[in-house]
Formats: structure tokens, C-alpha cells, sequence
């Protein structure tokens, strides 16, 4: 792969090449991260087309999020299989043809069936787009830290308005259909200027063992979570805490060689970090599935209405993170992360009185900026607590178990959210009483908010004390997104 020259290096213009990898590369996770959020605004209207339940439903939403965490493990050992290049192709081609599958779906069991299938495919873009983007950056990666981040920022804006839009002028199969021309063109550009490293590809051995005791694990737990009223629900539950004891008896044996190095959590801080980025994950999600459907059924607006009144959340998102690094070198991890956390929180109290008296459009929007101000400024901090307590040789496991914890949350209070709803909801024969069931909702949603602040108050406070043999790569980042 071509690098810059030295004196490229020290100017503050960067080498054509690293633009146009970053470029396909961020194409590729904007795609994936877009399809995360796409369908929250339309689970009430998919539940009534396909004749589904809500609880069902979600799985549309939840079964992509967890095949993308899924399948965070396996990235970097398909890349020393397969080579970037050639993952990365097989990756978008994949992920296009399911959307085009999911466009065709019949029922609600294919849909999720489908999206599982996208979801699997679109989990390896986001990481590998990362990597190839640090490839290519090298030294440089800092300067396309902010570049990076877009993907992330932007998806979460346009996912519910494009959903809007399409289900006010077209059917709700071309939620999917639209990545059709996005896909084509990624391939193409990915085909053009990603350079090939077949032979740079060093394979090495799978957990294999650890992979099929914590993939249907994790399936069989949310499964029997969203069952959990239910014989079989119950059964399924118990079953997938077998295979989590089995992991962890297995992982522990195993070490560093493990699919997940268990012992990375005896640190304060790594494991403080890593709760706070599960409950703040979860957090985000569920908060991103409740509201939709609040706004419709209780509020009585639009999809595409819907999709615009959630514009401020991004919005907030983008205010918020430029500036987490400017505090975190003032105030330090800990109260940067758990101020986020606790404005969150005060962004997500403004919905119970709301759920209770009636949409109102201004607390509506006022709420819904300042959540995305405080989401926005959970994360780095975090993160950058987490990669500070690890040493040098122990990251690439750190980052792998990190995301894996990170992208588990989602589906999993979401789940547990949307259960709760439905459950509610199942027993409301009034609209007074439907209210109270969203009323209920939103409080089991600032209680993980609570419990997401507590998380946040147990990281260290400044990255500045970390282990001599950390990169600062985090701190790096922080640095970036400040400028």
C-alpha cells in the first residue's frame, strides 16, 4: 500500500489515497450503521401489515443488532483468512443481497430471518472499515478520527427521517430496497481503490468451542427473555445460562487464547468501562425503538412526521460530541461520562410526563437534544478509560471484547424494553390505560439510565494515569475530535 512521504506527513494535507479508502471505507459503515435505526419508526406499521405483535416485531430491529455483534469476533480472524479486501467485498455484497431479500419478505418470521442474515454481513463492515481506514492513515489515523466518526453521528439523523419520508411516498419495503443502488456503488468503489493484501494473510486458530457456546447463548438468553411468560420462553432461558457457564468454565481455561480473555475484567476500570458502554448502548437503542412508537400511537403522528421530530436527537449528538474531548482534558473521564449519563437521563424524565399529559412538541424537542448532548459524551470517555488500563499487547483483545460487550446492549434492553410494552400494553383496554403502559415504559428507561450513571461513576477520572505501556491512540482521538 502506498504511504506518504515524510513531508506529506508533517503537512496538514493527507495523501489522495488514504481519502479515497476512508472514503469506501465509511460508504460501507454508514450503510450498516443506517440500517440500525432505519425501522424504528416503522415497527407499529410493520407489526399491523404482517400481522404481528410488537414483541415480534422488534426482532426486526434487535435480531440485525445482535447478528452485528455476533459476529464482531470473527473479523479479525476471517481478515487473516481472507485478506481486507476480498472480506470486504464478500461483506457488501452480502449485506446488498440480503437488503434485497428483506425488501421481499412475506411475513414477520422472514423479515427477521432476513435481517439476521443482513445484520450478520453488516456487523464486519463497521470494525473493518476502522482498520482499513488505520491502515492506510497509519500515524495519521487521528486526523481521520473525525471522518470516522460521521458514519455514527449521521446514521442516527437520517435513519428515522429517510424511513419517514419513504413510508409517506412508497411501501415499507423500500426501507431495504434503498440500499440496493448504495450497495452496488460500494462494491464498485471497494473494487477500484482498495488495494489487495491476499498475501499479506497470516491464518490462525478460531475459538471454535467458545464461539458455539456464546453465539446461541446470547440468542437462546434474549429469546427466552422476550418468552420468559411462556413455558418454552422459560426453558430457553435456563438453557442459554448453561451455555454462558459453560463459556466462562471454557474462556477461563483457555486464557488469552479464549474468544473473549475473561481476565481483562478483573481490572476496576476495564470492566467499569465496559458496563457503562453495555447500559449505554442499551440504553440508546431502546430509547430509539420506545419513542417511535410513542410518538405514533400516543402522539398520533406520522411515520414521516415521526421521523422528523426525532431530528433533534442527532442533532444534540453532533453538538455534543466535538467538544467531549476539550472536557474530558478539563474534567477527566469520570465526569465527563457520568455527566453525560446524567444528562441523558434528565433528556429521558421529560417522556413520563409526557406519556402522562399529552405530546408536546417543544418539551419533545428540548428532551429529545439534550438525550443526544448526553449520549454523545458517554461513549469516548469510556472507551478511552477502558484502552488507558490495558497494556499494549492486551488491546487488540480489549477492542474485540469492548465492541462485543458494547453491541450486546442494544438488543438486549431493547428487548427487555419492548417486553415490558407489550405486556402493558396486552392489558390496556383504554387509551388512559395504553398511556400508563408507556408511562411505565419510560420509567424502566430512566432506571437504565440511573443505573448507566452509577456505571459511569466507577471509571477512573483521567486517562492521564494509565498503564506506561498503553498506545495513546484513545487520547489521540479525544485530541481529534476537539479540533
Amino acid at each position: 500500500m502506498p504511504t506518504p512521504t515524510d513531508d506529506s506527513a508533517e503537512s496538514d494535507l493527507l495523501d489522495p489515497l488514504i481519502w479515497k479508502i476512508s472514503s469506501v471505507a465509511v460508504l460501507g459503515s454508514f450503510i450498516s450503521q443506517l440500517d440500525a435505526t432505519v425501522v424504528n419508526v416503522s415497527l407499529s406499521s410493520l407489526a399491523a401489515t404482517l400481522h404481528s405483535s410488537l414483541s415480534t416485531i422488534q426482532w426486526v430491529t434487535s435480531g440485525y443488532l445482535l447478528a452485528l455483534a455476533l459476529m464482531l469476533p470473527l473479523s479479525g480472524w476471517l481478515v487473516d483468512r481472507l485478506g481486507a479486501k476480498a472480506l470486504y467485498l464478500w461483506c457488501l455484497s452480502a449485506f446488498t443481497i440480503s437488503s434485497a431479500f428483506c425488501g421481499l419478505a412475506w411475513s414477520a418470521n422472514s423479515l427477521i430471518g432476513f435481517r439476521v442474515l443482513q445484520g450478520m454481513s453488516g456487523g464486519l463492515l463497521a470494525p473493518m472499515a476502522q482498520m482499513m481506514m488505520a491502515r492506510a492513515a497509519g500515524k495519521r489515523m487521528a486526523s481521520v478520527m473525525g471522518f470516522a466518526a460521521m458514519p455514527i453521528l449521521i446514521a442516527p439523523i437520517l435513519g428515522p427521517v429517510i424511513a419517514g419520508a419513504i413510508l409517506q411516498f412508497a411501501s415499507w419495503r423500500w426501507l431495504f430496497l434503498v440500499n440496493l443502488p448504495i450497495g452496488v456503488l460500494a462494491i464498485f468503489l471497494a473494487f477500484l481503490f482498495l488495494p489487495n493484501d491476499r498475501a499479506e494473510t497470516k491464518p490462525r486458530d478460531l475459538d471454535l468451542l467458545g464461539l458455539a457456546l456464546l453465539s446461541p447463548g446470547l440468542v437462546l438468553f434474549l429469546y427466552g427473555s422476550d418468552h420468559i411468560l411462556d413455558r418454552s420462553g422459560f426453558l430457553f432461558l435456563a438453557f442459554s445460562i448453561v451455555l454462558f457457564i459453560g463459556f466462562l468454565k471454557w474462556a477461563t481455561k483457555k486464557g488469552d487464547r479464549a474468544l473473549l480473555d475473561l481476565r481483562l475484567f478483573k481490572g476496576k476500570a476495564f470492566s467499569a468501562a465496559a458496563i457503562t458502554q453495555f447500559m449505554a448502548n442499551g440504553t440508546s437503542f431502546a430509547g430509539q425503538m420506545l419513542i417511535p412508537i410513542f410518538l405514533i400511537r400516543v402522539g398520533g403522528r406520522s411515520p414521516s412526521a415521526t421521523g422528523l421530530l426525532l431530528a433533534p436527537l442527532g442533532l444534540g449528538m453532533m453538538c455534543g460530541y466535538p467538544f467531549v474531548g476539550t472536557w474530558v482534558k478539563r474534567f477527566g473521564n469520570r465526569k465527563v461520562s457520568a455527566g453525560g449519563a446524567l444528562l441523558a437521563l434528565v433528556g429521558t424524565l421529560p417522556f413520563v410526563y409526557m406519556a402522562c399529559h399529552g405530546l408536546a412538541i417543544a418539551i419533545l424537542a428540548c428532551a429529545l437534544f439534550i438525550r443526544g448532548v448526553g449520549l454523545s459524551s458517554v461513549g469516548v470517555p469510556s472507551i478511552s478509560a477502558a484502552y488507558s488500563s490495558v497494556k499494549k499487547q492486551d488491546l487488540p483483545m480489549a477492542t474485540t471484547t469492548l465492541n462485543i460487550v458494547m453491541r450486546i446492549g442494544g438488543p438486549t434492553l431493547t428487548t427487555v424494553c419492548a417486553t415490558f410494552l407489550g405486556w402493558r400494553l396486552g392489558t390496556a383496554h383504554t387509551g388512559h390505560a395504553a398511556q400508563g403502559a408507556f408511562t411505565a415504559a419510560f420509567l424502566l428507561l430512566c432506571a437504565f439510565h440511573a443505573f448507566l450513571f452509577a456505571a459511569a461513576m466507577r471509571l477512573p477520572h483521567s486517562a492521564a494515569r494509565r498503564n506506561e505501556q498503553a498506545p495513546d491512540t484513545a487520547l489521540r482521538a479525544l485530541e481529534s475530535v476537539s479540533e
